[in-house]
């Protein structure tokens, strides 16, 4: 009697100290991040057309929950992602509120912060803040902001069937901003691949450190993916032969001509070619971008899988989002939004969000009260049990009760946005690209000489210009805006 006695205290010892630990353990952090997704392209919307072919993405609806209203903190990429690796609004240091606000040193990530709490961390895909590209000697580069680990190219894109040593040694022009092509950069160093598609490499590089990770350690891994960036034209041939849209040949540079005033055989040349409505048409472009944007999600699906295989799926918290609107040049659908990527109406900054955490959010939900990107660090902060140390954050984390009445701000370049509960006022000018956009893009009614007021609630498309009818609420906003940017821009 006695001997089971003390046999059933030390299994109920053991079994407390294992729920202890389980208790206390953290959650590991997938952040996959897609590039100018269109927001009725989002299949958990469930707004999209038929053609839409996201069923892993759709995925993520089913096992968390979906945002509908959730804001980016520019329309364009370099500045959005700044803001959602630091939780606040880049333009509090970029002062001329530009495509490159840079990360000042004063400024933590969110890689930080879970590195010091004892996460391992990694960056895979694109890394773009604006400044200081192909470097790996500056605080904008990963390694030097928090990742211990890094892989992918620090630009606004990359050319996804190039990326070899071979053919930067015969291109004229390796290192563009956009039209970039040859060997990624790995940690201190780079890394080529003289055959795959880069959307594939991404998956197959995050797989591989999810699979061989520390299993004593949780992981941050933020998946940065290019796609459905230009070139959205180079996609493998069965994603092509679905959509019905031909194969073009890859750029080489002895098989070019001149095109305009460009050199022949620069890349520069090809990727302007190729990256708006011309020699590709715009019913061909949305052709591609579905194709495109197919392959995404079928590597989406590979990550998630191998989380299942791992069985750690259920302690692993997943975050969404896309980075800015749909562009109006790609074939991107922002439906019912009006504008898209470039533009401060809600057809570029409000984007495609979900957040899955088993067992603390919600399946299958949706949250219609309007959030920010800049919420993402917050919440990762706090789901891994650290406090933050800036109370100048401007996020706020999603784990908490919703408010509808908070106040967000935008400025990029000379445009400005703010709202407040169902309002927002907004000086927001189009357009800022030289060419045609595709027939799926909803082009602004309004004048863009004026203070435009709208209820984005009752008017998600923003097509009823309200200010002459609430000119006291265009002034209590103005104010607003005017307060908030008085009061917290230019401290860094």
């Amino acid at each position: 009697m006695k001997k089971n006695l003390i046999l059933w205290l030390i299994v109920t010892l053991i079994s407390c100290k294992k729920e202890v630990v389980e208790k206390i353990k953290k959650p590991n952090v997938l952040f996959i991040v897609v590039d100018d997704q269109g927001y009725a392209d989002f299949t958990p919307f469930k707004i999209n057309e038929e053609n839409v072919a996201t069923p892993n993405i759709t995925r993520l609806g089913n096992k968390g929950k979906v945002y509908t209203q959730a804001y980016v903190t520019a329309p364009v990429c370099s500045p959005s992602r700044v803001g959602f690796l630091t939780g606040k609004n880049q333009f509090r240091w970029d002062k001329p509120a530009s495509w490159g606000p840079g990360l000042p040193d004063k400024v933590k990530t969110v890689a930080e912060y879970l590195k010091e709490a004892g996460y391992a961390t990694a960056k895979i895909g694109k890394n773009d803040m604006g400044r200081k590209f192909h470097r790996n000697d500056v605080r904008e580069y990963p390694i030097n902001h928090g990742f211990d680990e890094f892989l992918g190219f620090s630009a606004h894109a990359h050319d996804y069937w190039l990326n070899s040593q071979k053919i930067k040694d015969i291109t004229p022009d390796p290192f563009g901003t956009s039209a970039l092509l040859g060997p990624l950069m790995h940690n201190m160093g780079e890394k080529s691949y003289d055959k795959g598609y880069l959307t594939d490499i991404f998956s197959d590089e995050a797989i591989k450190y999810i699979k061989e990770r520390d299993a004593e350690k949780p992981f941050f891994l933020m998946l940065s993916y290019s796609a459905v960036h230009h070139l959205i034209h180079e996609v493998p041939k069965k994603y092509l032969d679905k959509y019905g849209v031909k194969e073009i040949p890859n750029y080489h540079p002895d098989s070019l001509i001149a095109y305009g005033k460009k050199k022949a055989g620069t890349y520069a040349a090809y990727y302007d070619k190729y990256s708006r409505v011309g020699d590709l048409k715009s019913d061909q472009l949305r052709k591609y971008y579905l194709a495109n944007l197919n392959c995404l999600d079928d590597n989406i699906g590979r990550v998630l899988d191998v989380l299942s295989e791992e069985k750690i799926d259920k302690e692993t918290i997943i975050v969404f989002i896309s980075d800015n609107g749909g562009s109006p040049l790609t074939g991107a659908n922002n439906a019912p939004l009006t504008g898209g990527k470039y533009a401060l109406f809600e057809g570029g900054i409000r984007v495609p969000m979900a957040l899955v955490w088993s067992g603390k959010v919600e399946a299958n939900s949706t949250q219609n009260t309007y959030v920010s990107a800049t919420d993402i660090l917050p919440t990762l902060v706090e789901a891994a049990g650290v406090k933050l140390t800036d109370n100048t954050i401007d996020g706020r984390s999603l784990l908490s009760k919703p408010d509808n009445e908070r106040l967000l701000v935008w400025k990029w370049r000379k445009n400005w946005a703010v709202r407040k509960g169902d309002w927002k006022l907004t000086n927001a000018k189009e357009n800022h690209w030289k060419s045609e956009p595709t027939e799926y893009y909803i082009p602004p009614i309004v004048d863009n000489r004026e203070l435009k007021l709208f209820n984005v609630n009752k008017d998600a498309g923003e097509r009823k210009n309200l200010a002459s009818k609430y000119p006291e609420k265009v002034q209590e906003l103005k104010k607003m805006y005017d307060d908030w940017y008085e009061a917290n821009q230019g401290k860094y």
